[in-house]
């Protein structure tokens, strides 16, 4: 076995606790299970995975040490994540006092067609954040047993693994989500609240994400 067991465990349990916390990815992709059903969800579930992948491989490649080195292109990556989170928020709130929103565009489903916005959706959110560049190169060497040799090898297999258990974190998340579908179609205005929430702890998230400390 390429990795060590226990630190496999010991990685995956940590990604699996911090992909119950609800971030940016998680309302986005509860959201779109709640007004357009669970295939547009799990299409940002895909995007989402794709982004930790770009992310995982710029630290593999060491480029994520250039972008926790580089005060300016850390900030660069950071105001950008911020703006399309807020832009985000900014759209649900918008869409939220739309009054073109009732019963049945809220009941209906998101066209097949529309699968590569919720893709690039997920995968734009995935992205966004560079502290997840700074978190996943500071935890994933954490967990690489040096005696096994091929450390690159051993931070890919790591990484994909908690890529693969946080994305079924997320799906869990949408099921749930989904779930309670039914309930928010019964009248258009819990879907309006819902997207203003959404839109709201959107951009809170943009905020936070625009000045926090590298």
């Amino acid at each position: 076995m390429p990795v060590n067991p226990s630190l496999l465990v010991g990685f995956l349990t940590l990604s699996a606790l911090l992909s119950a916390i609800p971030g940016p990815s998680v309302l986005l992709e509860t959201g779109s299970a709640i007004t357009s059903g669970r295939r547009s969800a799990m299409w940002i579930v895909l995007g989402n995975a794709l982004g930790g992948l770009v992310l995982l491989v710029l630290v593999v490649a060491g480029l994520g040490a250039i972008v926790a080195a580089s005060a300016k292109l850390f900030m660069a990556v950071k105001v950008v994540g911020a703006c399309y989170l807020f832009w985000l928020g900014f759209s649900a709130l918008r869409s939220a006092r739309s009054n073109s929103v009732n019963e049945s565009s809220a009941t209906a489903d998101v066209p097949s067609s529309s699968w590569t916005r919720s893709v690039r959706q997920g995968f734009l959110v995935g992205v966004a954040n560079p502290k997840s560049i700074v978190s996943l190169m500071a935890v994933l060497p954490q967990f690489v047993d040096h005696s096994r040799g091929n450390l690159v090898l051993q931070m890919l297999v790591i990484g994909l693994a908690g890529g693969v258990v946080q994305a079924l974190i997320e799906t869990v998340w949408v099921c749930a989500a989904g779930a309670m579908r039914t309930w928010f179609q019964a009248k258009s205005r819990r879907i309006r609240v819902l997207k203003a929430s959404g839109g709201v702890a959107m951009i809170a998230f943009a905020s936070r994400l625009a000045i926090e400390s590298p």
